[in-house]
């Protein structure tokens, strides 16, 4: 496996990725629409966000994630690094890809000097959520969202 930044070429396997948690879309069937180009560009372009993938080799996107880094003044002017998007291809879990992925992950922001990692997770998604605390997540506070359109 290769673990690398997202690159343009792979918009719509990472779409395809956050689309349909639980089946497997072929990336050739879908639209790469100006939306989801300008939001990736905007990210791409960002220094302190990346996108990064798991590569089988061959260029077949299997893993995504997207972290943002954010500066503050909690926990001492540390960065913390926020994860979103964390998925694998729903026929390649339960091998190993999704661990790879968020270690590889951590790291990344432990060495940018990041003191936590945070994320959200769908309540509904248990599975992931027993996927989080083997990692050593804990579940320290209730997350809440405001949908604004």
């Amino acid at each position: 496996m290769i673990f690398r930044t997202a690159t343009r070429r792979d918009l719509p396997a990472v779409i395809a990725l956050l689309t349909d948690e639980e089946g497997v879309t072929d990336p050739a069937s879908v639209e790469v629409d100006e939306t989801y180009a300008r939001a990736f560009a905007q990210v791409d372009a960002d220094p302190r966000n990346e996108m990064l993938v798991l590569d089988e080799g061959d260029g077949t996107v299997v893993g995504y994630l997207q972290v943002t880094y954010i500066p503050g003044l909690g926990r001492g002017g540390a960065e913390r690094a926020l994860f979103e998007g964390v998925r694998v291809r729903a026929d390649r879990r339960g091998a190993g890809l999704g661990r790879e992925l968020m270690i590889r992950a951590i790291e990344r922001a432990r060495a940018r000097g990041c003191t936590l990692v945070q994320l959200t997770s769908n309540k509904r998604r248990t599975g992931a959520h027993r996927f989080y605390g083997s990692l050593g997540f804990d579940r320290s506070h209730d997350g809440f969202k405001l949908t604004l359109r």
